[in-house]
């Protein structure tokens, strides 16, 4: 079935299912423009389909999507035409997942981040294989977790999404399961029996019941104590106050103090404002949300140099502005929110 996409993503009918497969293994499935086009134009067509029960959403090769396709983005935006359209488009398809009207089952097998994320999560039935991670790395980039993170990490209980949020840091299956991020993990090699069965049936309750396997959480007790306990704080100077007065004696807390002080102090301080005011934000409005703080992401500087230290220099180490968090007033994280004006997203 061709909704375009080119050979990026590929459609098909099979049975009582439309299965969407990406087609970018040698980049990760990175997210472009077409891939995104091309999916609303399927979902919008199969949920007026009578004949389609289940869309079902996979990708080949090592990861499920490693996020969007930055490089694209940074050239975009290095040539004063940073790619406001793609990011609209991203998010508006984002939304629409989220109150997509069949069920939607993502086949989770590798890396999922950013863009990925933002294709998968927001649907029905989230299934994750051993071989899956999720992260949101964003802060790490000089960016913001994007894509309906400030719905989807709110929601995480034990102060766990703003630990994501706030470190990038990956986690596995078990996790992500427990945490309320996947509905269902399953064995690697069932995918194709997965897929066989939602052909069949179209009905992804009986199906993922019957492959499903328990998975162990991977972070322990005590760590998810900490995490409770420092990243519940009422503030995010608060949260870097209790990691230091802990790091002391706490090997936990000093290794993620230390991966805090990498990310962009600028991201920070939008991210931990984002992930709050997503508490109590619906999720259009969490799109309208991020979409301004995008465009002035966008217009800044963090977020080039981001790609420029982990991508284009790699391994160097990014020279953020402003340098501290302490240089970041509520005056410049207020800007990020402010009103777009006749620019605001339209969903």
């Amino acid at each position: 079935m061709d909704f375009g996409g080119g050979d990026e993503i590929r459609f098909e009918r099979l049975g009582r299912a439309g299965v969407v497969t990406l087609t970018r293994p040698q980049a990760l499935n990175a997210v472009t423009h077409g891939m995104v086009t091309a999916l609303a134009k399927a979902l919008r067509s199969w949920e007026r389909d009578d004949g389609v029960d289940v869309v079902v959403v996979k990708a080949e090769g090592r990861a499920f999507s490693a996020g969007g396709d930055i490089m694209h983005i940074y050239e975009a935006g290095q040539a004063g035409k940073p790619p406001v359209e793609f990011f609209a488009d991203e998010y508006r398809l984002n939304a629409y997942i989220a109150g997509y009207r069949k069920p939607y089952v993502a086949l989770i097998d590798g890396i999922v981040m950013g863009g990925g994320v933002g294709i998968s999560f927001h649907g029905s039935h989230r299934v994750m294989t051993e071989n899956a991670q999720f992260a949101m790395p964003e802060v790490g980039i000089g960016f913001f977790p994007d894509v309906g993170a400030s719905h989807l990490l709110p929601d995480l209980g034990g102060s766990f999404g703003m630990y994501l949020a706030l470190t990038g840091n990956r986690i596995r299956y078990g996790d992500a399961l427990w945490s309320g991020l996947a509905t269902h993990t399953v064995k690697a090699e069932d995918q194709a029996g997965i897929l066989d069965r939602l052909v069949l049936t179209g009905d992804p309750e009986s199906v993922l019941r019957g492959f499903f396997v328990p998975a162990m959480r991977e972070t322990d007790g005590p760590a998810l104590e900490a995490i409770a306990r420092h990243f519940g704080q009422a503030s995010l100077q608060d949260v870097i106050d209790s990691l230091e007065r802990a790091a002391g004696g706490d090997e936990f807390a000093a290794k993620t103090l230390a991966t805090i002080r990498m990310r962009s102090p600028t991201s920070l301080r939008v991210a931990w404002r984002q992930i709050s005011a997503g508490q109590t934000l619906s999720m259009g409005e969490c799109m309208r949300m991020e979409f301004r703080i995008l465009n002035r992401m966008l217009a800044g500087h963090d977020f080039y140099e981001g790609i420029r230290a982990a991508i284009i220099d790699k391994g160097s180490k990014p020279q953020w502005r402003p340098a501290g968090l302490d240089a970041v007033s509520e005056t410049d994280v207020d800007a990020y929110f402010a009103p777009l004006g006749d620019r605001e997203l339209e969903l």
